[in-house]
């Protein structure tokens, strides 16, 4: 029998999390809130964990890693650096949210990290990201409330746009495959090759 890559105890848990955190989130916030970037990540990486999926694991780490690395440093420093989990330090969301929240942002770094340490990195990723994010950047701007902002397809943050929602849209697809996607395609395949 195969010798499993992935701890059986690190599926069981991050399933565990994943198990709970759905029906709480999907509850109080809304299944729309399943559109963001790192909840489509949270939920994809548990049958990439279960499956051993390098392609699947790959894809959320270029897709998330280096915002969920950001989301943490800017915890750590109690949302100083650019308040982007500044939610976790306010009466916005009820105590639950921000412990499943934190639980999740905290959670999801590691294990991509230790995916992408375990099975390598997958060169397929980088395009099949880009292919998701041009579905789900527009479906989420046509189904969701500005006030949610999911995936900052109204505004960066808190400073919403005034440009036409194509244009805008369209530089923010650009905006994650410049920032995001590209420098976390290069730096994965340098650090880690496939096995």
């Amino acid at each position: 029998m195969r010798q499993q890559r992935i701890p059986l105890w690190v599926k069981i848990a991050y399933t565990l999390m994943v198990l709970v955190i759905l029906p709480v989130y999907w509850h109080t916030l809304g299944v729309t809130n399943f559109l963001w970037f790192s909840d489509i990540a949270l939920i994809l990486m548990v049958p990439a964990l279960w499956w051993e999926n390098r392609l699947l694991a790959s894809t959320m780490a270029v897709a998330v890693l280096l915002i969920e690395l950001h989301w943490v440093a800017d915890f750590v420093s109690g949302a100083n650096l650019t308040q982007v989990a500044l939610y976790m330090f306010t009466d916005k969301e009820p105590w639950y949210i921000k412990l499943l929240s934190g639980t999740f942002h905290l959670a999801l770094p590691p294990v991509l990290i230790l995916m992408l340490v375990k099975y390598g990195y997958d060169k397929r990723a980088y395009p099949l990201q880009i292919a998701i994010a041009v579905v789900v950047i527009p479906f989420t701007y046509l189904v969701t409330e500005p006030e949610n902002n999911i995936n900052w397809v109204y505004g960066i943050a808190e400073q919403r746009t005034d440009l036409p929602a194509l244009l805008y849209l369209s530089l923010l697809l650009a905006g994650f495959i410049l920032v995001v996607y590209t420098p976390s395609h290069f730096i994965f395949k340098r650090l880690f090759p496939p096995r």
